[in-house]
């Protein structure tokens, strides 16, 4: 039998990945990149963009403002879509999410902790206090499943459901006797961000989201094989020659950590990991190769094309982009429930 990292030789059908569909997402990320650079405050012109060709005033809002900005969207988006994908299919739940074993609940409870009770942190780890606390919450909760799961003598896909529900109701109830005692400055600064924004980005934290979320994604892209085997259940995945065992510590290592990366500098932005994998599977189908990949690139595009509309929409201030993905994200995935499953029931 063989074991996971000796994929190769699993017996499951070798088919073509859908090469033009990743073609068509990754030419549209690219365009809207280079939108997004040019819309904000200071319109610059796509032309100058493309052909280098700007004053030294749009150089520099390139530079220092829009090119973090437009990175950071990219990876944060990736980093949702993947890891919705990723968990969609360990859980063979369509509906799963990061969130559903605790990652966004435990970063947003350590965040309320820096906020109100350790007061304003001076220097370095003042400027980035809340992100390393957000990541901080999110590898703790990541260590209390695999602690817990452990009781049960393996790593049962139900029971780390189960914790992640208790870990998420445990992180409610702190949030909110936090939130009871914050004054009105802290609590104004819990609430902005926990409604999610990239108002923040810096190249520092661009570069530090990168190096976590990039190498976690081609770990969950390589694993898309056995994903694809353990739709077919657990036990039938270990007939196959995959490690479940593994997989599934694999897949929620790289989840948390790809997870709590992202949202230590975004804050909570929900439903991008919900609706895009849940759309590229009705449109591309259920194989992880392409899902997974492609959930990558519509995510991206999708979170990129978000953050520019929230932060143009009611210029010159800024709506959290976390408000409005929630304000797309959740009648459109309701839309697609209606539309899937009106066919199969009927009142």
């Amino acid at each position: 039998m063989t074991v996971l990292g000796k994929s190769a030789s699993l017996p499951i059908p070798r088919r073509r990945v859908n090469a033009p569909a990743l073609l068509l997402l990754g030419v549209l990320l690219v365009a809207a990149a280079v939108l997004a650079a040019s819309i904000g405050a200071v319109s610059i012109p796509l032309g100058g963009i493309l052909s280098f060709d700007l004053s030294d005033q749009h150089q520099a809002i390139l530079s220092t403002i829009r090119f973090p900005r437009v990175l950071l969207a990219i990876i944060v988006g990736v980093s949702l879509a993947v890891s919705g994908a990723a968990m969609q299919g360990l859980f063979r739940n369509p509906l799963a999410d990061p969130g559903l074993i605790g990652i966004s609940s435990s970063a947003a409870l350590a965040v309320a902790v820096v906020i109100v009770l350790a007061g304003p942190v001076s220097g370095f780890l003042g400027l980035y206090s809340l992100s390393f606390a957000a990541f901080a919450g999110a590898l703790i909760a990541c260590f209390l499943i695999f602690r817990l799961a452990r009781l049960t003598g393996g790593f049962s896909v139900t029971y780390m459901l189960l914790t992640g529900i208790a870990i998420n109701a445990l992180a409610g109830a702190g949030v909110g006797v936090l939130t009871f005692l914050s004054d009105d400055q802290q609590l104004r600064s819990l609430t902005f961000w926990t409604m999610g924004s990239l108002g923040g980005a810096l190249w520092p934290s661009v570069l530090v989201v990168a190096s976590i979320v990039i190498p976690a994604s081609i770990i969950l892209i390589r694993n898309a094989r056995e994903l694809n085997v353990l739709l077919l259940g657990e036990n039938e995945a270990r007939y196959l020659g995959v490690d479940a065992e593994r997989l599934k510590r694999t897949i929620v290592i790289c989840t948390a950590l790809s997870v709590g990366a992202a949202i230590s500098v975004s804050g909570i932005i929900g439903f991008v990991g919900l609706v895009v994998p849940h759309l590229i599977r009705l449109t591309l189908g259920p194989d992880h190769r392409l899902l997974i990949p492609a959930s990558a690139l519509l995510g991206a595009l999708l979170l990129l094309l978000a953050d520019t509309l929230a932060r143009t929409v009611v210029a010159p201030a800024e709506m959290p982009v976390g408000v409005l993905t929630s304000l797309i994200g959740g009648p459109f995935f309701l839309w697609l429930l209606i539309k899937q499953f009106s066919g199969r029931f009927s009142l």
